[in-house]
């Protein structure tokens, strides 16, 4: 059974008409609705009270065991072998698969305004596509609106009404002023956001400069809140796009050839050093490049706290589609950072597997093929981000544990644990504990999957992935003890997610304050010297 929803994007479709911008947004509303209503004829609004996992392998982080898994009202009450119940509970049985904590995705784009378009993908559709690829829970970026945090967070509160699974979010700076310093401490004190993102690209529109960067360490810094930097160097990037145009190269490859690794590397090196000054620590997102992924490893041996997070479409896809003779095609894989040439995909496999990175995300970004067009003849005007949301469990399950580069628990870490530890709402969200959310999925490592637009859940018409198979199928989602998504079916209703506030100062700042002091220590300054008496 197919749940899918296409319908008119008003800015994308070029509409000037408010009539027609009207009218489109009516037809939004109730196919969305006549969508809600069909995936809650089995009342998903209403947790189950009582549900039995039974005789499944529950894996978490550093464990796994055979074990069944009971849930009342939301929220596991008891893991261990040979539960009974009454017949009032509902039973799964899990024999021969895994139980795990539903996937976390710490980086997605709903409802996303950019480049004159906004994502075709909002707080339901994407949210309910997540749901059916095993991800229970998203941090998305709020963008402030003029530079102000305050007006961005309650544009983004007002978007995700209609969540149906839990989210949280993080918070762009794009300027500068004691105003802008004062909003963080709110976002932080009273909104629930402990992350900051800093975007070292996109000159003219989002970019920062080196200043700014400083100014928001140091704050994000005094107030235990995570920085983020999107590592490409904007400058350079706007260089090497000015080439590209005067070579005559304006179509999808120009995305490519115009923001190489090295600019990647270098903003990722500049970025962790000026972490490493403020004594701060770092999150680098969608590392997309063995550039970018070297700078991190050198930082993180010589002690530095930085986080290299990899998306699902940089481990897994090349560049190659980019020179594709079809507009349409090579423009879906347009992204930024952008996908890289083959063999960076298997060195960022490997880091992942090693540790010197720590989760997957998706960047989930979806434009539809109506806008990725707005930059047929001039790639710069193409829409960035690709889809990821609803396959990234399954693209790092085939990828990673299937080829024997990591295991199951592992498995269980990158996609969910270590993104609650990182966020600092563990063991609430990432494990399979007594008293942690019911948010679990059931993996049959048996089982097949394929990846097509015609039958994901977005609502987007193309998949970066389309015609992927792979072993290894998430079978049952539960979200706050609701099972969403069983036998191939979503049952999921706008308004039933929650927000979830992520506290400050996580596990990363641990030691921070008494590395401060051991440098102040070791400045051997003030010198005091002797006034001359002439």
């Amino acid at each position: 059974m197919k749940h899918k929803t296409e319908y008119p994007n008003s800015v994308a479709m070029g509409f000037t008409s408010q009539l027609l911008r009207l009218l489109s947004l009516t037809l939004t509303f109730f196919i969305a609705l006549s969508q809600s209503n069909q995936f809650c004829d089995a009342g998903a609004g209403v947790p189950s009270s009582k549900l039995l996992i039974k005789g499944g392998t529950v894996v978490n982080a550093h464990h796994q065991q055979v074990a069944d898994v009971y849930v009342e009202d939301g929220i596991i009450v008891a893991v261990k072998p040979f539960i009974t119940v009454g017949d009032e509970v509902t039973v799964i049985d899990a024999t021969g698969k895994f139980v795990m904590p539903g996937g976390i995705d710490p980086h997605t784009h709903l409802e996303f305004e950019f480049m004159g378009t906004e994502t075709v993908d909002d707080f339901f559709s994407g949210q309910a596509a997540a749901l059916a690829g095993g991800t229970t829970m998203h941090i998305d970026f709020v963008i402030p609106h003029k530079g102000s945090l305050t007006a961005g967070f309650e544009a983004y509160e007002k978007k995700a009404k209609k969540s149906c699974m839990d989210y949280g979010f993080h918070m762009a700076v794009t300027k500068w002023d004691e105003t802008v310093s004062r909003e963080m401490e709110v976002m932080v004190k009273e909104k629930g956001i402990n992350s900051f993102k800093f975007f070292m690209a996109y000159k003219g529109a989002l970019m920062i400069n080196d200043e700014l960067l400083l100014e928001g360490f140091k704050k994000c810094k005094s107030l235990g809140a995570l920085a983020m930097v999107h590592a490409e160097n904007g400058d350079g990037v706007y260089e090497g796009q000015k080439k590209m145009i005067e070579l005559g190269i304006t179509g999808p490859e120009g995305h490519a050839l115009s923001r190489p690794a090295v600019l990647e590397g270098e903003a990722t090196a500049r970025a962790i050093r000026l972490a490493d000054f403020v004594n701060t620590p770092l999150y680098v997102v969608h590392v997309m490049s063995i550039d970018a992924m070297e700078e991190i490893a050198r930082a993180r041996k010589s002690g530095q706290r930085v986080i290299g997070e990899p998306v699902a479409s940089g481990l897994v896809l090349h560049e190659s589609w980019l020179w594709h003779p079809d507009f349409e095609t090579a423009a879906k894989y347009v992204m930024s950072p952008p996908i890289r040439k083959q063999g960076h995909d298997k060195a960022l496999q490997a880091a992942l597997s090693t540790g010197v990175l720590q989760l997957v995300g998706t960047d989930h970004c979806a434009f539809n093929s109506t806008q990725k067009a707005l930059g047929i003849d001039d790639f710069r005007k193409i829409p960035n981000g690709v889809n990821g949301i609803e396959e990234r469990m399954h693209v790092v399950w085939d990828t990673m544990v299937e080829s024997g580069q990591i295991s199951v628990t592992d498995y269980v870490r990158l996609t969910s644990t270590e993104c609650a530890r990182i966020f600092n709402i563990y063991p609430r969200k990432g494990a399979i504990l007594p008293g942690s959310d019911a948010d679990i999925i059931i993996l049959n490592p048996n089982s097949s999957f394929e990846i097509t637009a015609k039958s994901h859940h977005s609502r987007l018409d193309t998949n970066v992935y389309e015609g992927r198979r792979g072993k290894g199928k998430v079978e049952v989602t539960i979200a706050g003890g609701r099972v969403v998504w069983e036998n191939n079916e979503l049952k999921v209703a706008p308004g039933t997610g929650r927000y979830i506030k992520l506290p400050p100062f996580s596990y990363l700042f641990d030691g921070i304050d008494k590395r401060d002091g051991f440098i102040l220590n070791s400045l051997q300054a003030p010198v005091k010297r002797a006034k001359s008496s002439s």
